[in-house]
């Protein structure tokens, strides 16, 4: 072998990913004692008994999805937030709605997107004649996989979200919900994959 192929093979090696796969026994499975591969109908208590539920919708009208959340311990069955994703996910389309979005409710409140503009977010802040505290987002990403891809507009009270997780919260406290102790323990071990 010359001495050039040897520096590049050199090289080569340097460039490969330094960390090794953990072993076969530290290879994370479970966060907050939910485990991967294991059966949902083992945590019942999720999707029955925890503070918000959320039902989804597909297909109607220039929404391809959308996500209903409601209540079920405060106000049980009174919806407190709507994520509605628009079937055209185009960056022309957001700006169109940004536009009808600020000639109907004004400048929004803040721009809650991400500094690189790859995530664009902007929040209004309403308060009703009611005194309920709404918020309205409207979001374009269509580059970070962390976030929904497309164009999406949030609905929410988050005073009626607070409300419902100290219902929840203190209902677990009396035995008045079956709670799932292990879950509500906020020790490293359950912040911890493992």
């Amino acid at each position: 072998m010359t001495l050039h192929r040897i520096l590049t093979l050199f090289g080569m090696l340097l460039l490969l990913p330094a960390h090794a796969a953990p072993a076969a026994d530290n290879v994370p499975r479970e966060i907050n004692n939910i485990r991967l591969g294991a059966s949902i109908d083992d945590y019942e208590y999720l999707t029955y008994n925890y503070y918000v539920k959320e039902v989804i919708i597909n297909d109607i009208g220039g929404f391809r999805r959308g996500e209903i959340s409601y209540g079920t311990c405060d106000r049980p069955g009174e919806i407190i937030r709507i994520k509605m994703k628009y079937k055209d996910s185009s960056r022309k389309f957001y700006d169109q709605l940004l536009s009808r979005y600020r000639a109907k409710f004004g400048k929004p409140a803040e721009f809650t997107g991400d500094a690189f503009g790859i995530v664009l977010e902007w929040k209004w802040r309403f308060t009703d004649r009611d005194g309920t505290y709404i918020t309205l987002s409207l979001q374009h990403n269509l580059k970070n996989i962390d976030e929904n891809i497309g164009n999406m507009v949030k609905l929410t009270m988050p005073d009626r979200i607070v409300a419902e997780r100290e219902c929840f919260r203190k209902q677990c406290q009396t035995d008045k919900k079956a709670c799932p102790a292990a879950m509500m323990d906020e020790s490293w071990e359950n912040l911890i994959p493992r």
